[in-house]
């Protein structure tokens, strides 16, 4: 076959894959081209990875939630409320902030035991259990900032997390302007794809399973490696990687690796694709229940952490839509309302794609109701396409 039906054969079968990568391409391209390249300057870029980052974990999360047929609509207010936790025990408390990071998360992982619990226990639709948590948790933000209002945290270290970034190696004369450490990491990043690329293609020619054409895997290296090393040099031309970043990529990693290289990520698959049958083959459904909930209430704290980091404060508006942000982010990317599909590298994707469009939209000025009814039709189009795709699948 020709280079080019090799090109259209692949794009075809991975058409859901590949979409939301096209989607964020085509968008960044427009956003590019309306704003005089505004959009895709250094400072942009970098801002943008840090907005996105406290919905990319909570999207991470949610994914493993709906690929489990289930959804959690209380992470934004469960996000703002240990973000509140946080900023509390910082400024009134005097906890250090490596008791703090901790505490938080710990309590972050029982509100999402105590959300499964009816799930699990009582059969109660997750939508009615979460949307309880909404409540509660949006109440008990607005309690434990009522004497207060805003509380602002002064503390370097914990403010370092939203706004910070890596450091650099000392100034030796060459390269002065660019963030050094961040192009070693991208390089680095680069290898390990490749390696690891070429690892997974041997294994599934020893199995003989089916993998991409010689040229289609070549091209597959040389892009992703390409669009790595442009990110890099971009990051590097500002301040570099930012801790955000960092923290957003152990998360992904972890949960990549979690999915896609563990017996619990196959039985998390097997219940999306039909609980029945995985409860007759063995699995514990009502256990995978509580440690997928138990995981997203974590993401949620670190999501409020995240989020309380950036602002520098606690307030009482915080976690507002953030639940909304999520679910849109891991149905764009790729994750199916039936249940079953989808990973949490794309939920990473869909969370670009959605504050793309916010910080595109922001910076040619339109106004705010139209971004929801932008960010509304990206959603639509997402599910249809979802559809779409499962349908010519059958």
């Amino acid at each position: 076959m020709s280079f080019f039906q090799n090109a259209q054969k692949v794009l075809k079968q991975n058409i859901r894959e590949y979409g939301m990568y096209i989607a964020l391409f085509v968008i960044m391209a427009i956003f590019t081209a309306t704003t005089d390249g505004v959009f895709i300057s250094p400072r942009n870029i970098s801002n943008l990875i840090n907005q996105t980052g406290y919905i990319a974990v909570l999207a991470v999360g949610m994914t493993l939630v709906i690929v489990i047929r289930h959804i959690d609509l209380s992470v934004g207010f469960l996000a703002g409320f240990l973000g509140a936790v946080a900023a509390i025990a910082l400024v009134f408390w005097k906890l250090p902030v490596y008791i703090v990071i901790p505490l938080v998360l710990f309590l972050g992982a029982l509100a999402g035991l105590v959300i499964a619990f009816p799930i699990a226990q009582l059969k109660i639709p997750s939508f009615v259990a979460s949307l309880a948590g909404w409540l509660i948790y949006r109440g008990a933000l607005l309690l434990v900032t009522a004497g207060t209002g805003t509380i602002i945290i002064p503390d370097d270290t914990f403010n370092a997390l939203g706004n910070g970034y890596i450091p650099d190696f000392p100034d030796i004369g060459f390269l002065p302007d660019v963030h050094k450490l961040t192009l070693v990491l991208g390089l680095l990043a680069a290898i390990f794809f490749i390696v690891g690329e070429l690892n997974s293609r041997k294994k599934k020619q020893a199995y003989n399973f089916e993998v991409l054409p010689m040229d289609m895997f070549v091209l597959k290296l040389i892009l992703t490696s390409g669009l790595i090393g442009a990110i890099t040099w971009v990051l590097a031309g500002y301040n570099g990687l930012s801790w955000t970043a960092v923290i957003v990529l152990i998360v992904v990693a972890v949960y990549h690796f979690i999915t896609t290289q563990m017996v619990f990520g196959r039985h998390i698959y097997a219940i999306g694709g039909n609980p029945e049958a995985a409860e007759l083959s063995g699995i514990d459904v009502k256990k995978m229940i509580y440690v997928v909930f138990g995981s997203m209430g974590m993401l949620s704290a670190l999501s409020g952490i995240l989020f309380a980091s950036r602002l520098q404060s606690a307030t009482t508006t915080a976690g507002t839509l953030f639940e909304m942000d999520a679910i849109a982010a891991a149905y764009v990317g790729g994750v199916s309302a039936a249940g079953g599909v989808g990973k949490v590298t794309g939920s990473i994707i869909g969370a670009l794609v959605m504050m793309s469009l916010t910080s595109g939209m922001n910076l040619m000025g339109i106004d705010i109701s139209a971004q929801y009814i932008v960010r509304g039709a990206v959603l639509v189009a997402a599910v249809i396409f979802d559809v779409a795709t499962r349908n010519r699948g059958k």
